[in-house]
């Protein structure tokens, strides 16, 4: 059982790439999200049965998953989608937190992670949506700096990547203890 946690900082399990052999661990953690959590990440209500379709989809269809792992479990993730027909090379972003650990900062550290990430695969937008009362994810992605616009009955997020950013920030941004390490934070 997960203790109620302040910071993020005293959270004793490490953000990092899920491996393909980890897609158990991802399906089992979607499993696990409570109805409002589900709504939230989904932009609506969902099954179980498309829980385990959609995550056996995004391992097989090349998308990069981030997770928070602890205790051999996937408590958080942070995913993104290729969207391949649209020009720049763009990506579409989605987060899920189990309950227990939400509003602790570990939705703006998967975040960041995946920001690092899509720069060093060369993407130069990212696409956020959700649904307009998810005020955790507009607030997020404000943070951000996602231009926010609504389109269709969703609120649609659009980050802009510098591709001139630094790659090393793909390793700061995987655990404290690295970003200490890091030339950058020299």
């Amino acid at each position: 059982m997960v203790q109620a946690i302040k910071s993020t900082n005293m959270l004793p399990g490490v953000i990092r790439r899920l491996r393909p052999s980890e897609l158990e661990l991802f399906r089992e953690h979607l499993l696990r999200l409570d109805k409002e959590s589900r709504r939230d990440r989904f932009n609506g209500v969902i099954s179980d049965k498309f829980l385990e379709q959609y995550a056996i989809r995004s391992f097989h269809e090349g998308a990069t998953v981030v997770g928070y792992v602890e205790g051999g479990q996937v408590l958080g993730a942070a995913e993104l989608h290729e969207r391949p027909q649209l020009t720049p090379p763009t990506g579409e972003i989605a987060f899920s937190v189990e309950k227990a650990l939400q509003h602790r900062g570990l939705g703006s550290r998967l975040f960041e992670r995946l920001i690092a990430h899509a720069r060093s695969l060369g993407y130069t937008r990212l696409y956020v949506t959700t649904h307009p009362n998810n005020n955790t994810m507009r607030a997020l992605a404000a943070k951000f700096a996602a231009r926010i616009i609504f389109e269709e009955g969703e609120t649609v997020g659009l980050i802009e990547l510098d591709p001139s950013h630094p790659q090393e920030d793909e390793l700061a941004t995987a655990h404290p203890a690295l970003r200490a390490q890091s030339p950058a934070a020299a």
